[in-house]
Order: structure tokens, then sequence, then C-alpha cells
């Protein structure tokens, strides 16, 4: 097998108005680097920004017509420049003139007259740093490809669309925190009159929850035939979870919708109550009958229980991404805040009030939706209309 070529030297180049300087330097480097000279800035800044830019530069302060503090200051300014480590010689040893070198982007100093020994030494540091941000650098991009790739496959598990059912809207908003979230819904479909919703939350944040979440669209598929029992559903998927994992929990909500018996049952494991709107009272109530989390407990038991539904009732399942919600005091949105958004707004259509709930959190917590946000989150609004 053919041995690969040697990597070639790596290349310095001297920045110095003084030949001594630049014999000195050179004659230091020569025998593990490949120099370039260059006797003043405008030079200096030509052979940096060329078709074979040098991997570290040795630069001068104190030089005519351009000093090596601007010299710095346009290497840093052009993109094709800017992360050449630099490092200043300089006969000044004030801690005002180094402070200066260092705003300005310099790494590092070696003072004159100079030591053979420093120079290597300095030289070597700074080209062994340079290569360690470029490998971390490359792990970034290789890392981001591969969240970019787990993104995809996550939005590729998650529903296309939600459910139509007649007399039955269904909106789903779904704004992760990260490229991958906890946060998970789905929907056991069983005939145009009946549907089951699922939402949950998977504790933590990032890869490790993104597959545990991912885990819930099997797990969920695994319930079809008792999908119209929300106890069962969530023992179920409670089963299944349970050792596989260690550090993290999952809370959930199960509805189940009969349309035909204007219906709707629910159970909860361990999350935040479901919001009511019931046209009849005019008024938002919270809905709770929670078991323990999943993914713990494999005695855990659970409850349901049912709700009579009509034409303009209005149901919102919900992670806790929403009322923990800060603003820059740091206070939380809270469910109250939430139920009050919710009954002000309950005659918006359902998407208009899913968006405007959106907007309610962004201008709560200061920042753009979708950024800057401290957890993912998840809302399904589901509108009860005249069949």
């Amino acid at each position: 097998m053919a041995q690969a070529a040697p990597a070639p030297a790596k290349s310095i180049l001297i920045v110095d108005d003084t030949p001594i300087n630049l014999g000195v330097i050179s004659g230091a480097l020569k025998d593990s680097y490949r120099t370039k000279v260059a006797t003043n800035g405008e030079k200096a800044l030509s052979i940096a920004s060329g078709e074979e830019k040098p991997d570290l530069i040795l630069l001068d302060v104190m030089m005519p017509e351009m000093d090596g503090y601007e010299v710095c200051r346009r290497l840093k300014a052009n993109p094709d420049t800017r992360d050449i480590p630099v490092i200043f010689l300089t006969g000044q040893t004030g801690t005002d003139d180094e402070t200066k070198g260092f705003e300005v982007g310099a790494v590092d100093y070696i003072h004159k007259p100079f030591s053979e020994a420093v120079v290597k030494a300095r030289v070597r540091t700074h080209l062994m740093l340079r290569e360690a941000h470029e490998q971390i650098a490359k792990q970034l991009v290789a890392i981001n490809i591969e969240l970019e790739m787990a993104r995809q496959i996550q939005l590729s598990i998650l529903p296309r669309s939600t459910p139509k059912l007649q007399g039955l809207d269904i909106v789903a908003s779904y704004i992760p925190m990260t490229s991958v979230a906890g946060d998970f819904y789905d929907f056991i479909i069983v005939d145009e009159k009946r549907v089951g919703i699922l939402v949950a939350d998977v504790s933590g944040h990032g890869l490790p929850s993104a597959l545990i979440a991912s885990m819930l669209q099997v797990a969920l598929t695994a319930q079809a035939s008792h999908a119209a029992d929300p106890a069962r559903v969530l023992s179920g998927l409670n089963q299944a979870l349970c050792g596989k994992f260690e550090h993290n929990f999952v809370t959930a909500a199960y509805v189940f919708v009969d349309m035909e018996k204007k219906m709707m049952t629910y159970a909860g494991a361990g999350h935040p109550p479901v919001l009511f709107w019931r046209s009849s009272a005019g008024k938002v109530s919270e809905v709770l009958e929670n078991g323990l989390f999943l993914g713990q407990f494999p005695e855990a038991t659970y409850a349901s229980l049912q709700l009579p539904v009509e034409a303009g009732d209005r149901s919102v399942l919900y992670t806790d991404g929403i009322p923990e919600t800060k603003n820059a005091s740091e206070e939380e949105f809270g469910t109250k805040r939430f139920m009050q958004f919710m009954q002000k707004n309950h005659s918006l259509p359902v998407d208009q009030f899913a968006d405007g709930l959106l907007d309610e959190l962004s201008r709560w917590s200061g920042q753009p939706r979708g950024q800057g946000q401290q957890d993912d989150i998840t809302v399904l609004t589901i509108e009860f209309k005249n069949s």
C-alpha cells in the first residue's frame, strides 16, 4: 500500500521593516516552516489575501505608513484573512500597548530582542490552537448536518395534516426550542366520526428527548385497537416506554372524541390540564385527570373522565412550554393568563386563535416567534361545530 504524502510544512508570514529582524526570525523558523516576508503593511495584506494564505502571521507593531495595528484591523475585517492568527512583534512592554493589540485581534505578543526558543514556542502553540479550532469547526459542521437530518426525520414522524371529521376542526402548532424537540403529537383515526388525540412532552431537550419522542409514534400506533379508552392508551404507552431509558420521563394528555355520541373522553399522565371553553356556560375551565408520568413506573394506573360536547365548545391540549414562557422579569405566562386569553378570544376562528396565542406568547417573552424560547411549544386546538 502506498504511503500518504507528508503534509506540507506550515507557512509563516513575517512582517517587519527591519531586515535584521526578518533574518533572525526567518532563521529561527526555516527548518520547521515555510516562511514568507514582507517589509510593509500593504505587502503583508497582499500576501495574506493571496491564493496561498499563511497559516500564521508575525507582525511588527511599529512600521512606517501603516502600523501593525492597522494591518491587523484590515486582516480581521476581511473574511478571507480574519481567521489567520496574528502575533505582534514589539519592543513595547506597556499594558496599554498590549491591550490595544488584543483589541484589534492579535492572539499573542513576542517581545524584542527576540529569543529563538520563545519564537518557536509561540508559533508552535498558536499553530496547534488553530488546528484545534479548525477541527472543532469541522466537527460542528458535521454535528449541524446530523442535527438537520434528525430534524427532518423528526418532522417526518409528525402528522402532515390534522384529521378532517365532520363537525370538528383541529389546528396543531408545533415550535421546537432547538433543531430537534421532545414534544410530540399524533392522532389515531378510528373512522369519520371518532379520533384519538395525543400530546406528549419528554423531559429535557435535544437529541435524547427527540429520540424518546420518536418512540411514541410506534407506541401510540400499537394502542389503535383500544383508542376509545384513554386510560388504557396511556397505560399501554407507559408499558411500552418503561425500561427504555433512565434519566427522562414523558408527560402526556390523550383525548378521544366521539362526534356521534357528542363526547370527549380524557386522561392525563403528569401533564398540564386541558383547557375547555364551554359555550353554554360562557367560561373556560381546567380539566384534569392525571396519573403518573410515563416511562418510569411500570405499575402506574390511569383513569379517564368524560365530557359532553356541543357546537361552540373548544378544547386546547398543550405542553408546558406555553405556561412556562417567561418575560424579561422571569415571570411565567402561567395557566391563568392562558385561560384569560382563551376567554377573551373564544370567538376567533380556530386557526386565528392558535396564531393569536403564539403572538401573545411572543409579546410576553419579548422574542420573535420561534426564537429565544426556553422550551418546546406544542398546542392543539379542537373546535366543536355543528355536524
